[in-house]
């Protein structure tokens, strides 16, 4: 009887009244999380004109008799839409429209494919790409200017490093930027110089030193890669994501997207900086638009760089480079002040932050501002990667969210081994603690420096291993989540994160009906080898099919090394 009671109390947020039925999913195998985190399996799904849920049902239960509409679901799986905590919308979109060097895995192929790229499109005259990455292709040290000259000389050439922090310019770009030997670095950026000359290498702050004379794109420019960005995201089931960094000329593109009714993806935009935020949103967030589609939350701050560029900021000098520490971004002033400014207007605020020297400032700083911004402020620090392990309990003090990314772990465990040493790593990628403190966990992948492909960030938080099973057993495996709490930080905490929780984020009752139909069951017993290769089959929002088939998707599966 007691079994029974709490069987009926597990479900009970199943159903509400079915008066207003619009569409029946029927004959699914349906899986989403109660607000425990506990897996409810349904067979049916009946879909409010609304677009929302009103009643689960599970096999055998007698259902609405006279929808509008009957989908047969013909027994596939059947999982919420997944929420991506961490992107970068329009980087998306662009990647895709530009030269892409993330699948290059040696300097001379990242050269041909720059020369092939350089014949195919004699136009526009500036060639800007991303995705290299001088660790996967074992060089050592970085690329430099010669070597984009050895391909292409006769035109400026600008490529951004797989992880956004660093750039690479050859010697025509370098010299309308008029930088030479006399140029200083900015403040929080790096120009990286060899015999007193400049090799082309532009870190964080110093990479505005080019991109300030980059021509910008036309608004059909823009447009097209938005769209680019959402058919990918749909591709590969991703419904609803956080764009970390939205400009002014990004929200415009969004706007008109949501205008002419062609916004799919629900966008959570944090402003890049505070003066982003205000000249979009004014004076505070702004409410959903377009039908829960767009809504500007908060702000994206920045307090370091990343590691494969050596920017992030470390309490101790790098391993393998022992003259740096990585680059601060902000005085401990400066930061409080910038998250002071956006928390007065109830922007919500978060910071990136990398080495375990930047966590510790954002820490301090929350620590800080807390005592003046009561109420559910909902911190956030980004990737939040190398931890000191002293510093950990620090995040559940004032309800700070962890918005990290499973994929970056998988990509990156070697190089944090080089960098830094196992010796302190022990609060590095630290899921499992993070939890265990009580810390709410949001998963997304920052693509476009990873695929924005949920399933790998799933694969990586089980099993600790990367798309060649290494290391085997997992890097750190103590670490290591359930399918449960992996899908939990991909969709309600990733809702959660971004105050939409009463929306997205599970099929309970009330919430869109914003789900994806699988190749493959992921609960019924598929190892992490398996769950990686998950292919979306279709993408359905608030009821409706908007993805139909896999071949919108680009194949860019795995993960991508930093």
């Amino acid at each position: 009887m007691q079994l029974r009671k709490l069987a009926a109390a597990a479900f009970a947020f199943l159903a509400v009244s079915a008066a207003s039925a619009d569409v029946l999913v029927d004959n699914v195998n349906g899986y989403t999380l109660d607000r425990t985190g506990r897996l409810v399996r349904f067979s049916a799904m009946l879909v409010g004109d609304d677009g929302k849920v009103q009643q689960l049902y599970r096999q055998g239960e007698r259902k609405a008799e006279r929808p509008r509409f009957r989908v047969d679901g013909r027994g596939r799986t059947l999982i919420p839409g997944l929420i991506d905590a961490h992107g970068h919308v329009m980087e998306l979109g662009f990647g895709a429209l530009q030269l892409d060097l993330g699948d290059t895995h040696s300097l001379a192929e990242a050269q041909a494919k720059l020369a092939a790229y350089a014949r195919a499109n004699p136009l526009p005259r500036w060639i800007v790409g991303r995705g290299w990455n001088q660790e996967t292709w074992n060089l050592g040290h970085f690329p430099t200017a010669a070597d984009i000259d050895a391909v292409v000389a006769d035109r400026p050439v600008w490529l951004e490093r797989v992880d956004g922090h660093a750039g690479w310019a050859n010697s025509a770009a370098l010299k309308e930027a008029k930088i030479d030997a006399r140029t200083a670095a900015p403040a929080g950026g790096r120009v990286e110089m060899a015999s007193g000359r400049p090799t082309g290498i532009m870190v964080d702050a110093a990479k505005a030193l080019i991109e300030k004379i980059i021509p910008p794109p036309q608004p059909r420019i823009r447009d097209q890669a938005f769209e680019t960005s959402q058919q990918i995201l749909l591709g590969y089931g991703v419904t609803a994501t956080a764009d970390m960094g939205t400009s002014p000329d990004d929200w415009l593109v969004m706007r008109r997207s949501g205008d002419a009714g062609h916004l799919r993806v629900r966008i959570m935009a944090y402003g890049l900086g505070v003066e982003s935020a205000l000249e979009i949103a004014g004076t505070g967030p702004t409410p959903w638009l377009y039908g829960d589609r767009l809504r500007m939350v908060g702000v994206k701050l920045y307090a370091d760089g990343a590691l494969g560029s050596r920017g992030a900021w470390l309490k101790q000098p790098y391993k393998d480079a022992p003259t740096q520490r990585g680059l601060p971004f902000h005085s401990e002033a400066e930061i409080k002040n910038l998250m002071s400014r956006a928390a007065m207007d109830n922007f919500q605020v978060a910071v990136h932050a990398i080495g375990d020297a930047a966590n510790a400032q954002i820490l301090g700083a929350i620590g800080e501002l807390s005592d003046t911004y009561k109420g559910d402020r909902r911190w956030r620090i980004e990737h939040a990667q190398i931890v000191d392990p002293a510093d950990l309990p620090k995040f559940a003090l004032h309800g700070t969210i962890a918005s990290m990314q499973p994929t970056h772990e998988t990509s990156d465990w070697r190089m944090a081994q080089a960098r830094m040493g196992m010796e302190r790593l022990g609060g590095a990628y630290a899921w499992r603690t993070m939890l265990a403190n009580n810390v709410p966990l949001a998963f997304g992948s920052d693509y476009p420096v990873e695929s924005p492909n949920p399933f790998p960030g799933i694969a990586a938080a089980i099993s600790r291993e990367d798309m060649r099973g290494e290391p085997p057993g997992g890097w750190m495996p103590e670490q290591k989540l359930t399918l449960e709490q992996a899908l939990a930080a991909f969709t309600r905490t990733a809702a959660y994160a971004g105050f939409a929780e009463d929306r997205l984020g599970s099929l309970e009752p009330g919430h869109y009906a914003d789900f994806i139909f699988l190749d493959r069951d992921i609960f019924a017993g598929a190892a992490a080898a398996d769950i990686r290769q998950t292919k979306v089959l279709e993408t359905w929002m608030s009821g409706e099919k908007v993805w139909p088939n896999q071949a919108a998707a680009p194949a860019r599966d795995g993960d991508r090394g930093r």
